[in-house]
């Protein structure tokens, strides 16, 4: 009985813990606001786990929503009930007019142009619904590559005046084992309004952003596809969990500012905001006769080396403790796959990374 009693208290004791903010060494007392900020940068300047700044500010009426702070405005350190908070002094305003700052002048989340082209054209769909949309024919110049002003045609009636994006298909998700395919990317490559709507309709491009070409999709643009850039982060259920199996440019690893994709999406319960902690999975390892460790590899995987070591081997396999390598927030979900930026990299991220709920920082303790 005593032990379950200790136990029980020990769960509340940690859940305090979690609650409490660790601030970071060195943090100021007052900040004020600068062009080019986000709420990320600034959380940073008081947090080691900056995706806790709803706890930091979000208790403070003064700053009941993060994202109407502006450039100019101060913000203080004070401890309210023992717990640190910040508290808002907006910046002076000439006259009562000027009091009305311009939404497009709060400071965002986290870097916009990093995010926005997958929030406002970027997709994931299947092949069939890739192969079901419009396709670009030609157009009224003669040319292999079309840019901007240009007419060009496309294969199916459209509704006059529509904002239609040109998309190039992309990378094929695929989860890690490589077996299980999860969407097809597609990508912009340029954006244009119906001009006339016929058998074949005409476009007229405004903004390109790669080649455009015959043979291209055409996905129509609507207010659903310009997805909002404020989210509150908060930590990833314990539930969720899932790896890393592609990255911008498809690259093979990437670090902070940069995006990644991981086999988690809505039907997951993968949401926008959500944070993961990314790991590296822990290598395997097998013991020598003369005590040396080697990495371990399945007898499909060996090479020779590999081969002449394990005879050396005594065959007892160690698993190596996993290795932090930051933390991902989502900013966008679909069915099977979410993309996520990279907000706080330690060491680069890899495809395979394991993605798991955070942890915070407890007493000043550090991942390395």
């Amino acid at each position: 009985m005593k032990i379950l009693v200790f136990l029980l208290a020990l769960c509340v004791s940690l859940s305090g813990w979690a609650q409490t903010l660790t601030l970071k060494p060195g943090h100021p007392q007052s900040y004020v606001v600068k062009r080019g900020d986000t709420l990320w940068d600034i959380s940073a300047l008081f947090l080691d786990d900056p995706w806790r700044w709803p706890t930091l500010w979000g208790a403070n009426p003064q700053i009941a929503n993060p994202h109407l702070i502006y450039p100019g405005d101060r913000l203080t350190l004070v401890f309210l009930d023992g717990q640190p908070r910040l508290v808002r002094k907006a910046s002076k305003r000439l006259s009562p007019a000027a009091q009305i700052t311009p939404k497009r002048d709060a400071i965002p989340a986290v870097p916009l142009s990093v995010i926005e082209p997958y929030l406002n054209f970027h997709a994931v769909l299947s092949p069939e619904d890739l192969a079901q949309a419009p396709v670009l024919m030609g157009g009224e110049r003669e040319a292999v590559i079309y840019a901007e002003q240009d007419v060009v045609f496309v294969d199916q009636a459209l509704p006059l005046g529509a904002r239609y994006g040109i998309y190039n298909p992309g990378q094929r998700f695929y989860d890690v084992e490589g077996d299980h395919f999860l969407g097809q990317e597609a990508e912009l490559a340029a954006v244009g309004q119906v001009v006339e709507s016929g058998e074949i309709s005409r476009l007229l491009i405004h903004t390109s952003r790669q080649e455009i070409k015959p043979g291209q999709r055409l996905m129509p643009i609507s207010e659903n596809t310009l997805l909002s850039a404020s989210f509150q982060p908060h930590p990833a259920p314990a539930s969720l969990s899932g790896r890393v199996i592609a990255a911008e440019a498809q690259a093979r690893e990437v670090g902070p500012l940069q995006v990644a994709i991981i086999n988690k999406g809505h039907d997951d319960g993968a949401r926008a905001g959500q944070v993961f902690a990314v790991h590296q999975p822990g290598t395997e390892v097998v013991e020598t006769g003369s005590g040396l460790a080697v990495e371990f590899r399945e007898p499909a995987d060996r090479r020779a080396y590999d081969e002449v070591m394990a005879l050396l081997a005594d065959g007892r396999v160690i698993r190596l403790p996993e290795v932090y390598r930051g933390e991902l927030m989502l900013f966008k979900t679909y069915d099977k796959v979410s993309y996520g930026l990279i907000v706080n990299g330690r060491r680069p991220v890899r495809l395979a990374d394991k993605v798991l709920q955070p942890q915070p920082m407890l007493f000043g303790s550090s991942r390395d």
